[in-house]
């Protein structure tokens, strides 16, 4: 037999219900942020339970800020360097590191000679740099070799003006420059800059003599130069580590030279000669053309002197003297060639 129950009563259940309920989703929560709550009260961090649940409704890591703002109150940076909660949060969401952020600032206060604000760290950060390595850096100058172990080039060569080959090998010390970490530039510009001024001081050296009696004569003259302006390092020392000489680079300059020049030489004489023969084959052809041509006129002898004979201008006594004179002239030739060819 079932029992009526009354309308307030059926409200009266549900309210129990909706209690118990509340009761043990309060009652989950609190078992998950109870312990971090518990190192957040007794290590002074000031986050609350509902700070913590204000956090997973924001979808943040409570785990990673509270751990965060607990590293930077154990380390003395409080509330007056602006590392608030709300500032933690605010980065995580912006797809920063937080801990890395507060690793770094805490290098830098333990350091005591490095001015980083939380403003200047979550930048560095958000700018895609390393804040700890460079806080590091800056306490702990970093050496950079000079060329490159991943350039393919074991040294830098160059070449002094006495054509002598220099074969050299430096090692940068930089410390980081926190006010120009952003936007300066990196480690690559440096190692390009020091090997255009190392080349360029050994190019400017009279003998490469001078420059293996004193390698810091590229050291000043490469810092002079200023060449970690609008870089994120400053330079503090080039030192050379090796430095070796190569080849007779000027001698073999020379040497080419004098080939190209023989070459040269070679074709403008072999163009004059072409010059000569293309000449000589030339007069050859007008002395043809001229036998030609004589050849000719003696054809033409015979037909005058029978015109002559026609017309009574050459009598027969005339017709023979000339052909004595002819005769005589031929023989003379004859006695000429003779004696020629005997004293040959």
């Amino acid at each position: 037999m079932l029992i009526a129950q009354s309308p307030l009563s059926i409200i009266s259940i549900a309210l129990g219900i909706l209690a118990v309920l509340v009761g043990l989703v309060l009652f989950a929560m609190f078992a998950r942020f109870f312990r971090m709550w518990i190192q957040s009260v007794t290590t002074g961090a000031g986050i609350t339970i509902l700070d913590l649940l204000g956090m997973t409704f924001r979808n943040v890591n409570p785990a990673v800020i509270v751990r965060s703002k607990i590293m930077a109150v154990q380390a003395g940076l409080g509330e007056d360097t602006g590392i608030t909660s709300n500032v933690l949060e605010s980065h995580y969401l912006a797809r920063g590191n937080v801990p890395l952020v507060i690793r770094a600032m805490i290098a830098a206060a333990k350091a005591k000679t490095i001015k980083l604000d939380f403003e200047k760290a979550r930048a560095i950060d958000l700018a895609g740099r390393d804040v700890l390595e460079a806080v590091q850096t800056s306490v702990y100058p970093k050496v950079i070799d000079c060329p490159a172990e991943d350039s393919g080039r074991p040294t830098l060569d160059a070449v002094a003006k006495n054509g002598i080959q220099l074969k050299v090998k430096a090692r940068v010390t930089v410390r980081a420059n926190l006010d120009r970490l952003i936007g300066g530039a990196g480690e690559e510009t440096i190692i390009a800059r020091v090997g255009e001024g190392i080349v360029s001081a050994i190019g400017s050296a009279d003998s490469h003599a001078k420059v293996l009696e004193n390698p810091d004569l590229i050291s000043q003259t490469v810092l002079a130069r200023k060449l970690d302006s609008q870089t994120a390092f400053e330079i503090v020392s080039i030192d050379i580590a090796d430095i070796d000489v190569g080849d007779n680079i000027g001698a073999r300059l020379q040497a080419d030279q004098a080939e190209a020049d023989t070459r040269v030489a070679r074709a403008r004489a072999e163009g004059r000669r072409a010059m000569a023969a293309a000449a000589e084959q030339e007069m050859v052809a007008q002395i043809e053309q001229s036998r030609a041509q004589l050849v000719d006129a003696e054809a033409e002898v015979p037909i005058a002197i029978a015109e002559a004979f026609g017309s009574g201008k050459l009598g027969i006594m005339d017709y023979y003297k000339l052909r004595n004179v002819q005769s005589d002239t031929d023989m003379r030739q004859a006695i000429a060639g003779a004696g020629n060819s005997s004293q040959s």
